[in-house]
């Protein structure tokens, strides 16, 4: 009986020890790669970014795309909206990652559903994905290209964060914090009480996602080019919006710098269709509402 328990016990170990050889591990998501929109107005979305913006742009990487602008090694993406009357136009966020075929292996092994890795000119890998809301989410592998020089006219060099409209909190927290290892940075809201924005840094890295709750269930094109959104980081408000200014762009409407609820200054600017890029500063210059950051602040 003795020598039974005990094959039985080195047959567990064994078993033990053949699930930790063959367990994946996740590799590093560092950051974000680009955010792709859609729009009815490329024209316009060209003289907001190479003029207001001062962005430099390039030929598309991604099938369906029209054109990219390049923010530092990262980019902003547009394609033809395949609806002028959809009221959304986020076509997908891409997250980098160092190394695209061990990620789609651990997502894989999560029972996560993970098409083939595709190849782009730009000598990148990828793959995408949808989270559990259905918002395309897409990991790439740069390739070791080096990226174009940004003109001096630029008004940010660094893509900090991008944020869109969440509904079920618990089932995104399960996809970006459980298996992909996101990291909890502020969270606030209107009201002191209340949490209207989540913010979760990607694991390996600072910049972060944010999730914008509490809204109506069918938001119109207004409201969702404010929620789908992303964030371009500088270090010195008044120094970017003279820049804006120096480009032909004046203060209007809700178009002006302002203090948001994360101590942080920002400025918010809208393309054709509505989507709204918010400049915002770096690092906070007053204590936040609601909570403290936890993570650290990104930088140029």
């Amino acid at each position: 009986m003795k020598k039974f328990f005990s094959l039985v016990a080195f047959a567990a170990l064994a078993v033990c020890a053949h699930a930790q050889t063959h367990a994946v591990n996740r590799p590093r998501i560092t950051g974000i790669d680009h955010v792709s929109f859609y729009t009815t107005q490329p024209d316009a979305v060209k003289a907001l970014y190479t003029v207001t913006l001062g962005l430099a742009s390039a030929a598309p990487v991604e099938s369906g795309g029209l054109v990219r602008y390049l923010v530092g090694k990262q980019w902003v993406g547009y394609s033809t909206a395949p609806d002028p009357n959809a009221t959304n136009r986020l076509d997908h966020v891409a997250f980098a990652t160092n190394n695209i075929v061990l990620l789609r292996k651990y997502l894989v092994a999560k029972g996560v559903k993970v098409p083939a890795i595709e190849g782009h000119s730009d000598h990148s890998l990828s793959f995408m994905v949808a989270d559990p809301e259905g918002h395309p989410v897409e990991f790439v592998e740069r390739g070791k290209a080096k990226p174009p020089a940004l003109p001096d006219s630029a008004v940010s060099r660094h893509m900090i964060h991008t944020g869109f409209l969440v509904h079920d909190r618990d089932a995104e927290d399960h996809f970006y914090r459980d298996l992909l290892g996101f990291r909890p940075y502020w969270h606030g809201g209107m009201k002191p009480d209340e949490t209207d924005w989540v913010s979760l840094q990607v694991p390996d890295g600072t910049d972060w996602l944010e999730y914008m709750l509490h809204q109506p269930e069918h938001p119109d094109l207004r409201i969702m080019g404010v929620l789908d959104h992303i964030s371009l980081g500088v270090a010195d408000m008044k120094q970017a919006q003279a820049i804006l200014e120096s480009h032909g762009w004046k203060p209007h409407g809700s178009e002006k710098a302002q203090m948001g609820k994360d101590g942080k200054w920002q400025l918010n600017v809208f393309d054709p269709d509505l989507t709204r890029i918010e400049l915002m500063e770096f690092k906070p210059v007053e204590k936040p509402c609601c909570s403290d950051f936890t993570g650290p602040h990104p930088t140029e």
